[in-house]
């Protein structure tokens, strides 16, 4: 079989300077307006578009202003409010969890450190990387499905890369004060440019200005 090649550091970061190109005011598109509701934001885009969650959060945001309101709701009263989107079951129950850590572990502030983030339920790596980047604006890089996708496609990773070494490559390649934007541009990259469905040559989808 055919060794994977997989593109230099150099090759890698001309890629990623396209795409930084072509999103240069690449931000996200979930709406939120505290770290709270950033975190449940993100927390409920797991497996859904953002649209769908964008869909829900107005009212969820009014109705649950703070980590106590949501604390006190019942799962079916959260479900009622986020069943829109996909696995809201499980995300409800999770969000109510969350909130109850939030209020008596942190006062209701959201931890900055990783590993804080990373231990309330329904938190991963890419939810924990969002909050960081997003909220407290601390260099790090979500990997989504689209910035895996991109990665692979490009050969800038190999093809059964898991989340955490693409995280990994990424960062080896980038600047720390890249991380944030670039992960933006990739995720608009994958939604708006060469989506899931394009299966020419990636380079095509690329504009070097």
């Amino acid at each position: 079989m055919k060794a994977e090649k997989i593109l230099s550091k150099n090759e890698a970061r001309r890629v990623l300077e396209c795409i930084n190109q072509m999103y240069p005011d690449a931000k996200s598109e979930l709406v939120w307006d505290n770290n709270f509701h950033l975190l449940c934001a993100v927390l409920m885009s797991a497996q859904t578009t953002d649209k769908m969650v964008n869909r829900v959060m107005p009212k969820f945001m009014e109705d649950y202003p703070e980590p106590k309101n949501l604390a006190l709701a019942t799962i079916p009263e959260i479900e009622n409010h986020i069943s829109q989107i996909g696995l809201y079951h499980s995300k409800a129950k999770h969000l109510k969890e969350t909130a109850e850590i939030l209020v008596s572990k942190y006062d209701s502030q959201i931890p900055q450190d990783k590993k804080e983030l990373i231990s309330l339920p329904g938190v991963g790596e890419k939810t924990a990387n969002v909050v960081l980047a997003e909220g407290f604006g601390i260099p790090a890089i979500a990997v989504d499905t689209h910035v895996s996708r991109i990665s692979k496609r490009f050969h800038i990773v190999p093809q059964n890369a898991k989340p955490l070494e693409v995280e990994k490559r990424l960062e080896e390649i980038l600047p720390k004060d890249e991380w944030i934007h670039t992960h933006h541009a990739m995720i608009l990259f994958g939604r708006y440019s060469m989506t899931a469905r394009d299966k020419n040559d990636p380079y095509s989808y690329l504009k070097e200005k």
